[in-house]
């Protein structure tokens, strides 16, 4: 996606309020060893069961970010730090083709009643672990040239090597969960490594500190009672916040209880169905509800201005629409803020003053 330019600082005749002139993400003429932050695409959906389009949603996040302004009220100028995003593996497509198919007959015959056909689910388990491996050591490298990772999806899958290279590199890590559903199913459909197990893996099988998830709203009873028994988990269910709200509960103090259950570094494993379906409608599996744009924004910035520590995030199920640029546009403005405030959190750019109108 993104091409090395030379090494240096922005060229003097860059114009961060003008007309993208570079190909990089957000317009941007870094290489990626100019890059602080360096995003990894991941275009993977392969056990999506519902709605599709996931494995599109790196490239059209890329394109829609040509339109975002630099310039943000929140955090002074992050693009300064550098940001890059590495090209889609060819490679990561190709298992995503090979685990989609298998995939499709495995639910094909579940739907009918029928046994999983072992060596088609086999496969697509296969592939999820090599997929795991791959995230794994391409985020290791990331942290290993002392930069920033951000995962960008693909299905919510994705993120599971992502957050085991963060877990070793940061002892006691937390993660921060945004989304619609716990993602708590144990090997859905037969999936070991389904897009609806990602946060049952990472509590099994990851030495991560704590789980807080926001946004939650749509969920079986096993989930709710794994999540209930689980110290380590900590939910804010999206009927209780909204309960909350009605009864005149400031959101703030909601967002500063949430902040206060995570230690003091965080990974942020955002999907994008945790918003009202108004923001990403053509997401795999959107529920009515959820977090308002800016709601969302205002945890992560209590997150930041805590003193906790954001050492990398995965932004995940964005699926662009076949008629509209909405999703990806948001996305890409999601992406923009989640940046921005990582940055902000290790001390990589400056706060903006609050203006209190």
């Amino acid at each position: 996606m993104s091409k090395n330019t030379a090494k240096g600082a922005l060229p003097p005749s860059f114009d961060p309020g003008g007309v993208s002139a570079s190909d990089g993400v957000f317009g941007l003429p870094f290489a990626q060893e100019q890059a602080r932050l360096v995003y990894l695409p991941v275009p993977w959906e392969a056990t999506t069961s519902y709605g599709g389009g996931t494995s599109n949603g790196p490239r059209a996040v890329y394109e829609a970010s040509m339109q975002v302004d630099l310039y943000d009220a929140s955090v002074e100028k992050p693009y300064e730090a550098g940001l890059f995003l590495r090209p889609e593996s060819a490679q990561v497509k190709a298992w995503n083709r090979q685990a989609k198919a298998a995939a499709r007959r495995v639910i094909a015959a579940l739907e009918k009643g029928k046994p999983a056909p072992k060596c088609e689910l086999a496969l697509a388990n296969a592939l999820g672990e090599k997929l795991n491996a791959w995230v794994y050591k391409n985020t290791k490298e990331i942290f290993d040239a002392g930069k920033i990772p951000a995962l960008l999806g693909g299905d919510h899958s994705t993120p599971f090597g992502a957050i085991r290279a963060a877990a070793e590199k940061h002892p006691g890590l937390g993660v921060l969960h945004f989304d619609a559903h716990h993602d708590l199913r144990k090997a859905f459909e037969g999936f070991e490594w389904s897009h609806a197990s990602i946060m049952y893996n990472v509590l099994e099988k990851l030495p991560v500190k704590k789980l807080v998830q926001a946004g939650i709203r749509d969920f079986c009873e096993q989930e709710a009672l794994y999540a209930r028994k689980n110290p380590r988990c900590a939910v804010f269910y999206d009927h209780e916040v909204a309960a909350a709200k009605m009864a005149g509960k400031p959101f703030d103090a909601v967002a500063r209880a949430i902040t206060a259950q995570l230690p003091r570094e965080v990974w942020i494993s955002f999907d994008i169905d945790g918003l009202d379906p108004r923001f990403g409608p053509s997401t795999g599996t959107p529920v009515p509800g959820g977090l308002d744009f800016h709601e969302a924004l205002r945890i992560i910035e209590t997150v930041c201005r805590s003193g906790r520590r954001i050492v990398g995030f995965d932004l995940c199920e964005v699926a662009p629409a076949k008629d509209s640029e909405w999703d990806a546009n948001v996305g890409a403005r999601l992406l923009y803020k989640l940046t921005g405030w990582t940055l902000a959190s290790q001390k990589l750019t400056r706060l903006m003053p609050v203006r209190k109108i």
